[in-house]
């Protein structure tokens, strides 16, 4: 069933219209394609390390086609494109291709934008729960759960970074206790952005790039918040 799901999801990607879209159908396919032709070199090359991690990162493409599947929630775009970029980012160009040696700022890319879009996924799941009258809640206990919700994955990621080091001899955190305290940092910088400008949102309405993203997950999902189209 999720399979086949996810055949009819990637069809309907065919199905562009807005320039966004345009965009977010020739990244996510791109980068498919690209590891599609890594994985055929690993075979090749009979690297079959380089050929786990490859096909692990082939399938994680697929994630947010499966989670909306399952819970039956149309996902921002930007969300999607920027999950994928993180995936690609930090598992084949990073761990595979060793971006994080040869680029000293790789690491810190990554991490301040991944809090950013987690910190904005707390605060939707904060906000639908808000809007749809489920939660009685403030405007500030909206932006501090999107904080620590960001806060809390990336602390899931150490630890995911440090249980690889530790079972397969991988160097994901590099100097050790000195890097897990840089990223962490890091994911708390991004959050506390990403969590203020939800909270000016709930205040306002408009907010730079917010706005937009929003209105169009609120219009693709009235369901959620038991309202008409806007």
């Amino acid at each position: 069933m999720v399979f086949k799901g996810i055949i009819k999801r990637v069809k309907d990607s065919y199905n562009y219209t807005t320039r966004i879209e345009k965009a977010h159908f020739v990244f996510i396919n791109f980068i498919r394609i690209t590891l599609i032709f890594a994985i055929i070199s690993a075979i090749l090359t009979q690297d079959w390390w380089i050929l786990f991690i490859t096909i692990s990162v082939f399938i994680l493409t697929f994630l947010p086609f499966i989670f909306e599947i399952s819970y039956k929630i149309n996902l921002p775009i930007e969300f999607e494109i920027i999950t994928v970029l993180f995936i690609y980012s930090a598992l084949f160009l990073g761990e595979v291709h060793g971006y994080y040696t040869y680029y000293w700022w790789w690491d810190v890319v990554l991490h301040a934008g991944s809090a950013l879009a987690l910190g904005f996924v707390g605060f939707t799941i904060m906000y639908i729960l808000y809007e749809g009258k489920k939660i009685e809640a403030r405007p500030s206990t909206v932006a501090v759960f999107s904080f620590c919700f960001a806060l809390a994955i990336g602390a899931l990621w150490e630890i995911f970074e440090f249980a690889m080091d530790q079972s397969f001899g991988f160097n994901m955190q590099k100097s050790g206790l000195v890097d897990t305290m840089w990223d962490l940092i890091l994911d708390s910088a991004g959050a506390f952005i990403a969590s203020s400008l939800g909270y000016l949102y709930i205040k306002r309405r408009e907010v730079f790039i917010i706005s937009g993203i929003m209105k169009r997950f609120i219009n693709d999902n009235p369901e959620l918040f038991k309202i008409n189209k806007i």
